[in-house]
């Protein structure tokens, strides 16, 4: 079983469904609100457990009721919590626009995850017992450093997803094994709108950059070899929320299982397509069996 440690977030989803998503200065009218466990740390540890993978959560839930919803979720899914911290005050929340395509538009609330500011030994031998450390940028940028630059020494494999986008330290990008952006991130960091030539700029700051493009699928490059691009199945989208971790976190199972790079990647796509047919973030996110069948 593939021993992942996934350093992040947890959120209160609050999610909206919409016919269309307002413009600046507009009001809509719903038709539905439903308050769903996620965030981006929380949904990858979730993806990664229900694929087969043996994970630990490090990160902080508030005390409100919010916090202990937060932390049942991600034990009903077989995460390992010991490390998941309770901070005074309010857990993060995460509000989301859903329209009729599946689409949606975020704004995240930090609340506890903004506490998670140093790690401790404990945090430090969990990662240094696991193969893969999974990281995003819903914490503190210094404690994703300081947790990438841990793994780094310890020889343990690094992937970050760098959302919400912003600019990355050297420090950072230094210890990053496999960087996994959406195609506007990849956009944002790299100044090239077009994919192919993001990802050679990427390759300069990581060795292996994978560029997710929704229903157009990914595109994986690494250095010295040439990128290929990946297609995604063909599925009518319900809600794509949630659809990116599960992408990493089942690839990150794979990838630890010792699956090529053409079969982690089509593995972590028949997931992503199984999430997006589905309503909620880790609510939707697919079991081992569901992806094996698909």
């Amino acid at each position: 079983m593939t021993a992942i440690a996934v350093l992040g977030s947890t959120n209160m989803d609050l999610v909206t469904y919409v016919a269309r998503a307002p413009a600046l200065g507009e009001t809509v009218t719903g038709r539905e609100l439903r308050t769903v466990p996620g965030g981006k740390g929380a949904n990858q540890a979730v993806a990664a457990a229900r694929a087969g993978g043996e994970v630990v959560m490090i990160g902080a839930v508030g005390t409100d009721e919010f916090g202990s919803r937060l932390r049942t979720n991600l034990e009903h899914a077989g995460v390992d919590t010991d490390l998941l911290h309770t901070a005074a005050g309010p857990s993060g929340t995460a509000h989301i626009v859903v329209d009729d395509e599946g689409a949606n538009a975020i704004v995240v609330i930090p609340g506890a995850n903004g506490t998670v500011t140093a790690l401790g030994p404990g945090e430090h031998a969990a990662i240094a017992a696991t193969g893969l450390l999974l990281l995003q940028l819903e914490l503190p940028l210094s404690t994703v450093t300081e947790a990438a630059r841990a793994a780094k020494a310890l020889g343990v494999r690094t992937i970050l997803t760098p959302s919400p986008v912003q600019l990355l330290p050297s420090e950072l990008l230094d210890a990053i094994d496999l960087l996994i952006p959406n195609e506007h991130e990849a956009a944002a960091l790299s100044g090239c709108d077009e994919p192919h030539a993001a990802a050679e700029v990427l390759l300069r700051q990581v060795p292996e950059v994978v560029i997710t493009l929704g229903p157009k699928g990914c595109l994986y490059a690494a250095r010295g070899g040439e990128s290929v691009w990946f297609p995604a199945p063909e599925v009518t989208a319900v809600d794509t929320t949630g659809a990116g971790d599960t992408f990493v976190g089942t690839l990150a199972v794979a990838l630890g299982e010792g699956r090529g790079v053409p079969e982690a990647l089509a593995w972590a796509s028949s997931a992503a397509a199984l999430c997006v047919q589905r309503p909620g973030a880790s609510t939707s996110m697919p079991y081992r069996s569901e992806i094996d069948a698909s």
